[in-house]
């Protein structure tokens, strides 16, 4: 399944622009609320049961102080009653959920691959930050997005499922057998239980034939940044922890949305 190149059955961008504008609409929001997630979860805090506050002075944001992008620019990115600095965390998590769907609309032909690969832009855009800070790829983040995977391509090519499922259980299994392999070697844990979930999210999308690309390309990514982080002086040794997370899901964009029919 691609779905770059899949034709919707009923309407495309041009016949309806509009269509393409209403997920650059929504990013931010998505973003606002992904910010709060991130900063919530790996620190086992509430997510949607406690409202928005200033971290310096407990503040509780009102709605005018929460309008994505726009409220952080109006407020010169300082908490109205404190004046405390607002972490830029929460502008760049914003910019990056607009600029996933602009990406997405950029590319997408029909209106249903477009939400498709928002959802999968934005699930991936948390899932990367979780697990560059806190070395971690939260289930609630990681299950759900293998079901949307299948339920994607239940959606546009129904007849792919075998193979999409196929994926999913491959990427899962694959990577805990290395994951099994590298501790009876090493003596040690080296890939977790977080990135075995991520790609097999990662074959319920792209189905099992495009795992080893996906892996080959997060591979290599990873081994890059690592040398430009021992080039920059970082000392990297057998015992260094690095995420593979955000490199599993670059990976998983980019063949999500350029890979051929």
């Amino acid at each position: 399944m691609c779905a770059s190149h899949h034709e919707g059955p009923n309407w495309t961008r041009e016949d309806n622009p509009l269509r393409s504008l209403l997920p650059l609409f929504v990013a931010p929001f998505v973003g606002s609320f992904l910010g709060v997630l991130i900063r919530r979860y790996p620190r086992s805090q509430p997510v949607a049961l406690d409202r928005s506050r200033c971290e310096t002075c407990g503040h509780a944001l009102s709605p005018a102080e929460m309008v994505p992008i726009i409220s952080f620019l109006l407020l010169r990115g300082r908490c109205r009653l404190c004046r405390a600095p607002i972490a830029r965390f929460h502008l760049i998590i914003e910019i990056g959920a607009l600029a996933i769907a602009a990406w997405a609309a950029a590319v997408q032909i029909d209106p249903l691959g477009l939400w498709l690969s928002c959802i999968l832009g934005w699930s991936l855009l948390a899932l990367a930050w979780i697990d560059s800070e806190h070395m971690l790829m939260p289930d609630v983040l990681t299950l759900p997005l293998i079901l949307f995977g299948m339920a994607a391509t239940l959606l546009q090519e129904p007849e792919d499922m075998l193979n999409h499922a196929v994926g999913a259980a491959i990427g899962y299994l694959a990577f805990r057998v290395i994951a099994w392999l590298y501790k009876s070697i090493r003596g040690h844990d080296g890939l977790g239980q977080g990135d075995a979930k991520m790609l097999g999210a990662a074959g319920a999308w792209v189905s099992w034939a495009a795992l080893p690309v996906l892996v080959l390309t997060a591979a290599l990514a990873a081994l890059a940044m690592t040398l430009v982080a021992v080039a920059a002086g970082r000392r990297i040794h057998g015992r260094t922890a690095l995420p593979f997370g955000p490199f599993l899901a670059g990976a998983l964009w980019i063949i999500w949305l350029y890979r051929p029919s």
